[in-house]
């Protein structure tokens, strides 16, 4: 068998949706629905939540669950719904090898890490209470965000 590039082999391996993305997409669903979850608690859908290590209604109830006047799980769901749309539109052959979708997931999971970041700060030196439902959601995009990684090398 010869050495042929992977973009050259015809047929199976040629049409096979780019892996990263496709974890991206499950992971971005994964957590769509915490941030739902924790949505549906900030709309008053939900009683108690449901938090088996931490304080979750400790940081759930603080002033910094808010960010410009909206709960912060609406931002996440927000954020987790376009990351789910790009990395779906990425693995279909039409957008596989297109540059914005790669520096899209780059680019809104980089703004996730960093207010993730942001926010496990407050939970640990200002809130001094930590939120499992938020620590799962930035464990999430900061897998979204080093699976968006290789994808950049791909785009140039």
């Amino acid at each position: 068998m010869t050495d042929v590039p992977a973009g050259d082999l015809p047929g199976e391996l040629e049409a096979r949706p780019p892996v990263a993305r496709m974890a991206i997409a499950v992971l971005a669903l994964v957590g769509l629905l915490v941030a739902a979850y924790l949505s549906m608690y900030k709309l008053g859908m939900l009683g108690i939540i449901q938090c088996q290590i931490g304080s979750c209604e400790k940081v759930q109830t603080s002033q910094y669950a808010y960010f410009l006047g909206l709960p912060v799980a609406f931002y996440g769901v927000a954020a987790y719904v376009a990351i789910l749309v790009v990395a779906m539109l990425g693995i279909q052959p039409r957008f596989e090898r297109e540059r914005w979708v790669a520096l899209a997931l780059f680019g809104m999971s980089a703004v996730g890490v960093l207010f993730s970041a942001y926010l496990t700060y407050l939970e640990a030196a200002v809130i001094h209470a930590w939120c499992q439902w938020c620590v799962v959601s930035a464990v999430l995009i900061t897998l979204i965000f080093l699976l968006s990684l290789p994808g950049l090398r791909q785009a140039r």
